[in-house]
């Protein structure tokens, strides 16, 4: 689960906070523009007691009739009162309908009743209001106990008469599309808060650090099909090629490779991931493609014996290759080839064989590693997943780095926590994580001369079925 806080939601959620914000928006908006129209319309009557002519009498009386104003508000939604208003103005409503559009209120401490109607015309509303009051002030006069002369002791007096709106009293358009808007906001906050909480992809740097503190060596943009797998050569100077230069340089950082500088780092670097198809074979593939460029004698090495993928990567010959040396049946210099413009040696994976992690793991795999560190700079080891066979962890025994990816689409912190705790396990020295397929704009990760873009890759390098240059047999590929 995630624990980060509100603003990293919001910053890596923006997109659907907005949109959920807009529905809740348009739907206040749609309630605006289809909802009923209706008017309201006010008017009040002042109850009041006449009994006595004696300060204490006025007294008696006024506090008589705050006691019974209640009961006269209640009288005017009942048919009583309302049955007289419908005859007079000649309504199609029943009583129990036309008490439904009248709200009847007291205010505190007064003996005003105040006669609310709502009604879809402005005049209508008016008219009811005056017509309720006025019915209710005769029936309250007539229900009243009389004096000796046959006097009603209650008078009700019309202080409000009711006027015509001038506006509707709803929909209130500023109020409800501030509802939407509000309920919205808060929809898409709450979604985008459970998505959040629920999401155990690792889409960042931030989700690695959960994981584990290794560094972040690269994160690795998509890029369309029609370029082929490896974009370093068919469009160098892209976002996505400029991303694994920049690998390549973090990577030189950590000391991976041996330098004028005198350093100890690693000549040889394992490229894995947690499962299949997290694009470890593209990223090595394009990664051992930018060391070549620097001029440095680089190696591709495809041990990946389960599942191999770089000769379909780089378009070449895969029948031949690794197995093929580590089985005697074939010397390095007749296997190896040559790949684009850059120089770049390969080395295939050769036939599957029936037991990879043994092979891997051999006197003859240690033997063919330790040739490959005195012939070139760099040698970069596509191998198997880790969590699915042991070939990694076995060959992470053998070399001086391991690289592992982890594909933002489809990565789980749980998986890529597995993967590093199996190869700590075997005292493998993890360099750092690689992030694959990482969304990110376009436009703000682009920087270079318009006529540099526009210009093919040099030379014949194709990545997937282009044109692909090779060592005929026999031929050394170091320079």
């Amino acid at each position: 689960m995630s624990t980060r806080g509100p603003l990293h939601v919001l910053r890596r959620r923006w997109v659907q906070i907005s949109g959920v914000t807009l529905v809740g928006l348009l739907g206040g908006l749609t309630y605006a523009w289809t909802a009923p129209v209706t008017y309201e319309s006010t008017a009040g009557a002042f109850f009041s007691l006449v009994s006595g002519s004696t300060a204490s009498d006025l007294v008696q009386g006024s506090t008589y009739a705050q006691n019974q104003v209640e009961s006269f508000a209640q009288l005017a939604v009942t048919p009583e009162v309302l049955q007289p208003v419908i005859d007079r103005l000649d309504l199609p409503e029943s009583p129990a309908a036309l008490a439904r559009a009248v709200e009847v209120t007291v205010p505190t401490g007064t003996v005003i009743v105040e006669v609310t109607v709502t009604d879809g015309s402005a005049e209508r509303s008016a008219e009811l209001a005056d017509a309720v009051i006025t019915s209710l002030s005769d029936v309250v006069e007539r229900i009243a106990p009389q004096d000796e002369a046959g006097d009603p002791t209650v008078v009700a007096t019309t202080v409000t008469p009711a006027e015509v709106p001038s506006a509707p009293a709803s929909p209130d358009v500023p109020l409800v599309l501030a509802a939407g808007l509000v309920a919205g906001l808060l929809a898409g906050l709450g979604l985008a808060w459970l998505r959040e909480t629920l999401d155990t992809r690792i889409a960042d740097a931030e989700d690695v650090a959960e994981v584990t503190p290794l560094p972040v060596l690269g994160n690795v943009p998509s890029w369309p099909r029609r370029t082929g797998r490896v974009v370093v050569a068919a469009e160098p100077f892209s976002q996505a090629a400029e991303s694994f230069r920049q690998l390549r340089t973090n990577l030189q950082f950590l000391r991976v490779a041996e330098g004028g500088s005198g350093g100890t780092g690693a000549h040889v670097v394992a490229v894995t991931s947690s499962f299949s198809g997290e694009g470890k074979s593209t990223v090595s593939a394009n990664l051992a493609t930018t060391l070549a460029e620097t001029g440095a004698r680089v190696l591709l090495l495809d041990a990946d014996l389960r599942r191999p993928t770089v000769a379909g990567v780089l378009g070449i010959e895969g029948g031949v290759g690794l197995t093929t040396v580590l089985a005697g049946q074939a010397a390095l210099d007749d296997v190896v080839q040559e790949w684009g413009s850059a120089g770049l040696a390969v080395l295939p994976s050769g036939p599957v064989p029936p037991n990879p992690a043994e092979l891997l793991g051999s006197p003859a795999m240690r033997a063919l590693l330790a040739g490959l560190r005195t012939r070139y700079d760099h040698v970069v080891v596509d191998t198997a997943p880790v969590l699915p066979v042991a070939d990694a962890s076995v060959l992470s025994r053998v070399v001086d780095g391991v690289v592992v990816v982890a594909n933002a689409r489809q990565a789980r912190r749980r998986h890529l926590g597995q993967s590093l705790d199996d190869l700590s396990k075997v005292s493998a020295r993890v360099l750092g994580v690689v992030l694959n397929q990482v969304r990110r704009d376009e436009e703000s990760y682009s920087y270079g001369r318009d006529e540099d873009r526009a210009q093919p890759a040099d030379g014949d390098v194709r990545s997937g079925s282009g044109r692909v240059g090779r060592a005929p047999v026999g031929r050394q590929p170091v320079r």
